[in-house]
């Protein structure tokens, strides 16, 4: 508990912008009852950091001069999460609608609140996040990323998407007369000359992650349909890879789907009509899919449902059984809930679900740590071991046992601090 008070006393100086950092690098000896690698669980495993690297893994490790002993007898060691799909600068539905953050609260009060957001998801174990599209505040994400990497705030290291790309007229505020121009959650390109110059305007801006709405609820009767054609999203794809970067896709449809698959995407984001089909070709072109099932049940329960107490509807069963499907069918899955549709900090809820839906907890673990580690090309992330960075997590429990054990944090470290 001294170390913990500690702790939060410097975390309190440096958020009072009077934190120095140690000349020396620090240490720190962890003693769990067990360690979760990324892989496999190891009972009674040691863990030393030092300065921002893990140096030693071992049964037994000697305590080094000056180095600091965190003992946890009930508790897990893990590698730092990593949120698959966040949005920083927005905060739940149900406080304030879509719309009206995108076109009543300024840059500045959607900055704030990011900051509390990310520092909160921090708090949480989370210490990655890519987070997909900025919804309407330009490139504030790239402002919070650096922000966090100069130590003006605490937060998790964040691949960050910029504006996400939409066709024209597929995408919202709307609902506007036609002589009223409003400003959009994102940014429109259509075409092949007009998606290269916004593709690389982006990237120019500090897009580590290009993201396309492949679909969207712009069909008749507000049907979500595709958008783009094949030709536009295989273009995205050649434009984004060529410079070292990831595509990802959001897509509903099975047609919107199939298109961004073949053209080459990393992750499908949400996948709610993904067919044996679509699975099956996801799984051929080692496409992943980030289900997102805390969004839909948070918006679904905004929208009147009282979860455990009304039968599940249509949407729950149906968002259940295509989860079920991509899991038979052996598709890479990513962990990420589309967290600022419900609470930041409350990222576990999306991990209790994928095992309510009926994916294996250490799937599940493996999934938040070193699978989307691997997913995201993030090597040095992901899993416990000598020479990897240290950004690790203790929570009191057995998260094999009872995944909830992961709300119940002990100690967070990212980059050794």
């Amino acid at each position: 508990m001294p170390n913990f008070q500690a702790s939060l006393l410097l975390l309190l100086f440096c958020l009072a912008g009077t934190c120095v950092r140690a000349q020396t690098p620090s240490c720190h000896l962890l003693r769990p009852a067990r360690v979760f690698d990324g892989e496999q669980f190891h009972a009674g495993r040691q863990v030393l950091v030092q300065g921002n690297r893990i140096t030693a893994v071992a049964d037994a490790l000697e305590v080094p001069a000056g180095c600091q002993v965190h003992d946890f007898p009930t508790g897990t060691l893990l590698p730092g999460m990593i949120e698959g799909h966040s949005h920083l600068l927005l905060h739940p539905y149900n406080e304030t609608d879509w719309n009206d953050q995108v076109l009543k609260e300024s840059y500045a009060e959607r900055a704030i609140r990011g900051a509390n957001h990310a520092r909160s998801t921090l708090a949480a174990g989370f210490t990655t996040v890519r987070d997909l599209g900025s919804e309407g505040t330009g490139y504030v994400d790239v402002g919070l990323q650096q922000a966090i990497e100069k130590g003006v705030t605490p937060g998790p290291r964040m691949i960050v998407a910029g504006k996400a790309m939409v066709t024209t007229g597929s995408y919202g505020p709307k609902g506007f007369a036609d002589h009223v121009a409003v400003p959009l959650g994102a940014e429109t390109a259509d075409g092949l000359d007009e998606l290269t110059r916004v593709v690389r305007d982006q990237i120019g801006k500090g897009a580590n992650v290009i993201k396309v709405y492949a679909d969207y609820r712009w069909g008749a009767g507000k049907l979500a349909q595709p958008t783009y054609t094949q030709r536009e999203l295989e273009l995205v794809v050649e434009l984004t890879t060529s410079s070292g970067r990831q595509v990802v896709a959001h897509a509903a449809t099975e047609e919107g789907m199939r298109r961004a698959v073949l053209a080459g995407v990393r992750t499908i984001e949400h996948g709610d009509g993904g067919t044996r089909e679509v699975f099956e070709l996801m799984k051929e072109h080692g496409v992943a899919l980030c289900p997102t099932l805390a969004a839909g049940d948070a918006i679904t329960q905004y929208q009147g449902w009282k979860k455990g107490v009304d039968p599940e509807p249509a949407r729950i069963m149906a968002k259940r059984k295509s989860f079920a499907l991509a899991l038979e069918v052996g598709v890479d899955i990513v962990a990420g809930g589309d967290v600022g549709v419900f609470p930041h900090g409350d990222n576990v809820r999306e991990l209790e679900m994928m095992v309510d839906y009926g994916m294996p907890p250490l799937a599940v673990l493996r999934a938040v740590t070193s699978g989307n580690a691997a997913i995201f090309a993030l090597p040095e992330l992901g899993r416990v071991a000598p020479g990897m960075l240290a950004d690790l997590v203790v929570v009191d429990g057995d998260p094999a046992a009872d995944i909830s054990a992961l709300r119940k944090v002990l100690l967070v470290l990212k980059d050794g601090e």
